[in-house]
């Protein structure tokens, strides 16, 4: 009988142990989710360091491009707008992929997030390749920095994003190979946030880049 007890106690602080460790799990995930901004907060310093930078070239070109219409006008017309609209579609994918891989660790569904991972890599790598392609195409034909006032903003610009898509690549890769050995769950997920947080940077800027170069007149 007094087994009985022993045991029937013994059960009941287990299954309330228990009670209590996932409810204290579930408020930390829930913590987690609603914690803003989300990622690391250096990220979001580095961030908003990278786009003044950004910021204060995109005037540079705006205010320069004022006094040589003409000239930009004329070369822009040389420009692939199609392999930049590839581009610009491939990065908004990308980034609905990020936003899937977020969605899917704060699910715990650590394979579903590396694949979304890997598939916005992929899209980052499309990106790369028809840039690569373009700048082939443009010193093919002997145009590089000194050509002229327009493609020196044009090769600037292009290629400083371009770094930073590069980056992002790497990034991405790094949080899927630690999302691979165990490193991420729905209870802690700050480093596939602080990622998807940069990617969706290097995104917005190409959003920016692409009508300020290949489309405005």
């Amino acid at each position: 009988m007094l087994f009985f007890q022993l045991f029937s106690k013994s059960l009941h602080c287990i299954i309330k142990n228990s009670s209590s460790m996932t409810q204290q799990t579930s408020s930390l995930t829930h913590e987690n989710q609603d914690r803003y901004p989300p990622g690391d907060l250096a990220i979001w310093i580095f961030i908003l360091a990278e786009l003044s930078v950004f910021a204060v070239f995109f005037a540079a070109y705006a205010f320069t491009r004022m006094n040589n219409v003409e000239l930009f006008n004329e070369h822009q017309q040389h420009l692939d707008t199609q392999a930049a609209l590839i581009n610009t579609l491939a990065l908004i994918t990308s980034s609905y992929f990020v936003v899937r891989a977020v969605a899917a660790i704060r699910e715990n569904s650590i394979r579903h997030c590396i694949h979304w991972l890997l598939a916005a890599i992929a899209m980052g790598g499309l990106f790369v390749a028809v840039k690569i392609m373009e700048y082939a195409h443009h010193f093919g034909e002997g145009i590089n920095l000194s050509t002229n006032t327009f493609y020196m903003f044009y090769i600037s610009l292009t290629f400083f994003h371009f770094m930073h898509v590069i980056m992002g690549m790497v990034i991405l890769g790094a949080v899927a190979l630690k999302a691979h050995k165990g490193g991420y769950s729905a209870s802690e997920h700050t480093g596939v946030e602080t990622g998807a947080s940069y990617w969706h940077m290097v995104d917005l800027v190409w959003l920016i880049l692409f009508p300020l170069i290949y489309v405005m007149r």
